[in-house]
């Protein structure tokens, strides 16, 4: 491999979101979706070219970046867009926020499904109402329940906010899933708002398909958000986007995002052409890496009684049952093993705890040794 992805970078006292939530402490942090793995080459040259310029003022999007963009989707995903349907955003956290805005109003109603990205539990506004709705588990795997989704829809029911590849259970969704799904929306004139942001990170033999281009209905109600952030390991340089190829909704969301989110970092459009254009083989290799990763991952699971877990499709995030270990606080429980996880209640699921491989292997393999002894140590 051309990229060193076992190099141990030290992260700890860098202001680092992740290490530095255990600052003093001994304990493995592989809890918020961000590896420690150093971004392409690339990516750190355009960096390096655009602060050696000196001058950091507003800026827009290069042209060149929304070309690269349009090719990219077209070629991996065979969606074909236009340049001007790319509107820039900080992060798509805000992206989710100004779709439950601009897709409903007051006293309207928004569905999700759930365990989900914590974010989207809180992206609806205080006087809207939000439905969650169980994931089913079918085939050994997590797949939407249909019919409590048409259940759950009322007249007031406006906007369907969606995860896909979906953090935390690891699924690529199939066309006939999505289409469901599509099909039930549109026939209750719901948007969609498809987070999309991991589709670069899939690990099995399967293919994205973005929400938009399931059907020209779909795409005129749907609100796409695709990002560098993970795929790259871009996520502090905030650069992400909304892909809305209607005019109507595309324009009513430039309106509520004019003066309530802020511009796109400087740093982060450089970072993103540079990721996007020049950072293939990295991002293959990287996909490479975290397959073996994630083997490695479900090996332990699999050696365990006490612990289960479906298999993880896509994303560097495995979702594990820890269910049978009868744990009042699992969180606490593995923090004092020395492996922060992140906690399942936080995505709806407290069963669950997601477990963070995108690490260097050496990393990785000490923390699941850290997990096993604590686990045995309960007698369970």
């Amino acid at each position: 491999m051309e990229y060193d992805f076992d190099q141990i970078i030290e992260r700890r006292g860098t202001c680092s979101l992740k290490w530095d939530r255990y600052a003093g402490a001994d304990i493995i942090a592989m809890w918020v979706a961000d590896m420690d793995f150093r971004s392409p080459p690339g990516v750190m040259e355009q960096l390096t070219d655009r602060i050696d310029h000196g001058v950091f003022g507003y800026t827009t999007a290069p042209k060149e970046l929304n070309d690269v963009i349009v090719k990219r989707l077209q070629d991996k995903y065979g969606w074909q867009i236009e340049g001007d349907w790319i509107i820039w955003l900080g992060d798509l956290i805000s992206a989710l926020h100004l779709s439950c805005r601009v897709a409903a109003g007051d006293g309207d109603e928004i569905i999700i499904f759930s365990p989900v990205y914590p974010p989207f539990f809180t992206s609806p506004a205080k006087t809207q109402k939000l439905t969650s709705i169980p994931l089913r588990r079918q085939n050994d795997r997590c797949t939407f329940d249909l019919e409590s989704f048409k259940n759950a829809i009322t007249p007031k029911t406006k906007l369907l906010l969606l995860c896909n590849p979906h953090n935390p259970v690891g699924r690529v969704y199939d066309r006939d899933e999505l289409d469901a799904v599509t099909d039930i929306c549109m026939e209750n004139n719901i948007t969609i708002c498809s987070d999309e942001m991991h589709c670069d990170l899939i690990l099995d033999n399967k293919k994205h398909i973005p929400t938009a281009t399931l059907s020209p209905q779909a795409a005129a109600n749907s609100i796409t958000l695709y990002s560098p952030g993970k795929t790259f390991n871009l996520a502090g340089l905030n650069c992400s986007m909304a892909i809305i190829p209607d005019d109507k909704l595309r324009n009513n969301f430039k309106k509520q995002r004019s003066g309530n989110v802020p511009w796109v970092n400087i740093l982060g459009y450089a970072a993103t052409l540079a990721a996007y254009r020049d950072s293939g083989q990295w991002n293959k290799e990287l996909i490479e890496y975290l397959r073996r990763n994630r083997d490695i991952v479900e090996d332990f699971i699999a050696g365990t009684r006490q612990l289960s877990m479906d298999r993880i499709e896509a994303t560097y995030l495995a979702w594990i049952d820890v269910s049978k270990l009868n744990l009042a606080d699992p969180q606490a429980f593995f923090e004092k093993a020395g492996v922060g996880l992140s906690d399942g209640k936080d995505f709806g699921s407290g069963d669950h705890m997601r477990l963070n491989f995108g690490c260097p292997k050496q990393t990785l393999i000490k923390a699941l040794e850290r997990m096993k002894t604590a686990i045995k140590q309960t007698g369970r």
